[in-house]
């Protein structure tokens, strides 16, 4: 009685656990939605928002009319599919909540993959359209093969929690949907020939929401995996599988981006710890610390190796590096389980396959794994080529060159921006300043005494006061204390301006996500003042003196010689329309 007592007890709270891991599962939208407007310009954040929005409301919507049927309803055509049902509406009291839930977070996750691939250039209505088709024809069927009872289910095949139905699938789907998109304006530069001769670099906007975002996914991952857990053995090993490969996946990816580029990537390291916790979540039940952290190894250089593939080999712009992540280490993951396997996992006996090459299994589960790889990844080619072929030809994938430009926020959504009321481009990023910038003297280890010496004229023509212009290009973060330090010197009118600047250091090229960054263009601030009374070199002395660090993108000063200055108010000119600013 006990015994039926405790089994009962445990069923209900492995149920509670159950369905607590589907809202992690949904969760994992917002990271998704962070890492891809981090990892993208501002101009397109809203749309980005509305489109991971969209892909759990749309799907949902699709679920409930068929999905749901196609992937947890009866065999047919020999475990091809389910049957459809519309239990949900017609006997819901005796309905399977908690598996329709489950399985709707997981379907809309494998939606919001491609999202990240195709950002920046897609129509938001040809987006809906293809969310709601892989929720409700794409992913469902291919789930029902290995999550359904289906025939790969039945042949032995094994994923756990989703590297092969999920992640792969979406990465193909990003892959060939971004291809058929075609790339941002800019991304590639193409000789007479059509031959790609440079990529160029377009940095993420925002990588503190990108970070944000992989933690949030970091999270809901240890639910992504471990919900379906029914035992405390299966969900602590889970947890353990799903913490150390994404931690050795990133450790590894910033060794090597350290030693190749010469200082580790930050963003690269985001994509490699997603890419640990992709390659993991097919066998997470069924290995062990150590293949779990061999796991992560070969995952760090994959989505490193990838992201060049995508770029400089088949030339697909893939703005997040979702093929990188899910696609190439959704394969690899499933591969790993026929290699890694072992009967010590707490999960091994309860997954009914055989142990993995390394772990004295034979060829067997890796033949089944490769099976289920080829099965899966030829049917998701097939539809996703002709889902996206048939929108391209009927209401068009891109948007108009002009949209692109202007941004999507703007021209799908009528939204200036994102970022209404906040400065979005920080003006100190890496390597970027002001497209005249001197670098040859400028290393940040230069003395003061060392600088360029500002030469200015004291000659005064016709016998009238010298009047003398100052520009000034900085920092706006300098503005205050610099205009606090010319009020002090006697000068109290000055003239402000937002511009815009650029310039790239010789011979320090700097990387994102292994591809230069060409020059961008930077906010600066502009002060014009014009002096008569104030020296002007104990101008150009205090100015240098506020601004100077040593280090790229201090700033300039312009000096130019002044004509005639009028008062309009009162008429005066040149000396007396000064004195009330100096």
């Amino acid at each position: 009685m006990t015994e039926q007592i405790m089994e009962a007890i445990s069923s209900e709270v492995y149920g509670v656990w159950f369905l607590i891991g589907a809202a992690l599962v949904f969760w994992m939208q917002a990271g998704f939605t962070m890492c891809e407007a981090g990892f993208t310009r501002s101009k397109n954040s809203g749309n980005i928002i509305m489109k991971n929005l969209m892909d759990f409301c749309i799907g949902t919507v699709m679920w409930f009319i068929c999905g749901a049927s196609l992937m947890l309803g009866e065999n047919i055509l020999h475990g091809f599919s389910g049957g459809f049902s519309f239990d949900v509406f017609t006997d819901y009291g005796s309905f399977d909540y908690s598996a329709f839930v489950f399985n709707l977070v997981f379907c809309a996750t494998t939606a919001t993959i491609v999202s990240g691939a195709m950002a920046e250039r897609t129509k938001f209505s040809s987006y809906c359209i293809y969310s709601a088709i892989i929720s409700a024809i794409i992913y469902p069927i291919e789930a029902h093969w290995t999550w359904g009872g289906g025939f790969l289910a039945q042949w032995g095949f094994h994923d756990y929690a989703g590297s092969n139905c999920i992640h792969m699938v979406g990465g193909i789907c990003a892959l060939v949907g971004a291809w058929m998109l075609g790339p941002r304006i800019g991304k590639f530069v193409k000789d007479k020939n059509g031959k790609v001769t440079k990529v160029n670099a377009f940095p993420g906007h925002n990588l503190v929401v990108a970070a944000l975002g992989v933690f949030i996914l970091w999270l809901g991952w240890y639910g992504f995996n471990g919900a379906a857990a029914t035992d405390i053995g299966t969900l602590g090993s889970i947890f353990l599988t799903t913490t150390v490969a994404p931690a050795v996946a990133t450790v590894t990816c910033m060794i090597v981006t350290w030693v190749k580029y010469g200082k580790p990537d930050v963003a690269m390291c985001l994509n490699a710890a997603l890419a640990g916790l992709v390659a993991i979540t097919a066998g997470c039940d069924v290995t062990d610390c150590l293949g779990s952290a061999i796991i992560g190894l070969v995952a760090g250089i994959l989505v490193i190796v990838g992201v060049w593939f995508t770029d400089y080999v088949v030339h697909v712009d893939d703005p997040v590096g979702a093929v990188a992540v899910h696609m190439l280490n959704g394969i690899w993951g499933t591969v790993a389980v026929g290699l890694f396997a072992t009967k010590t996992a707490p999960g091994f006996e309860l997954a009914g396959i055989g142990e993995g090459l390394f772990y004295g299994g034979g060829f067997e589960q890796l033949g089944k794994q490769f099976g289920g790889i080829g099965v899966t990844a030829l049917w998701t080619v097939v539809l996703a080529a002709v889902t996206f072929g048939i929108i391209k030809k009927t209401i068009g994938l891109r948007v108009t060159e002009e949209e692109e430009i202007v941004g999507l926020d703007q021209m799908e959504h009528g939204l200036l921006s994102a970022y209404a009321g906040f400065e979005v481009v920080d003006d100190s990023f890496g390597i970027a300043y002001d497209e005249d910038e001197d670098t040859s003297q400028i290393t940040g280890d230069v003395p003061e005494t060392q600088a360029v010496p500002v030469m200015v004229s004291n000659t005064v023509p016709e016998g009238r006061p010298k009047m003398t212009k100052i520009e000034i290009l900085c920092k706006e973060r300098n503005l205050e204390k610099l205009k606090n330090a010319l009020m002090k010197l006697g000068i109290t009118g000055m003239t402000v301006s937002h511009v815009m600047g650029c310039g790239v250091q010789k011979g320090k090229p700097e990387y994102y996500r292994g591809v230069a960054v060409e020059a961008s263009l930077l906010p600066k601030i502009r002060v014009d003042v014009v002096v008569c009374a104030v020296p002007v070199k104990d101008a150009i002395d205090t100015i240098k003196k506020v601004l100077y660090t040593g280090h790229i993108g201090d700033g300039k000063i312009f000096v130019y010689d002044v004509e005639r200055v009028v008062k309009v108010r009162t008429g005066e000119e040149n000396f007396e329309a000064l004195q009330d600013v100096e």
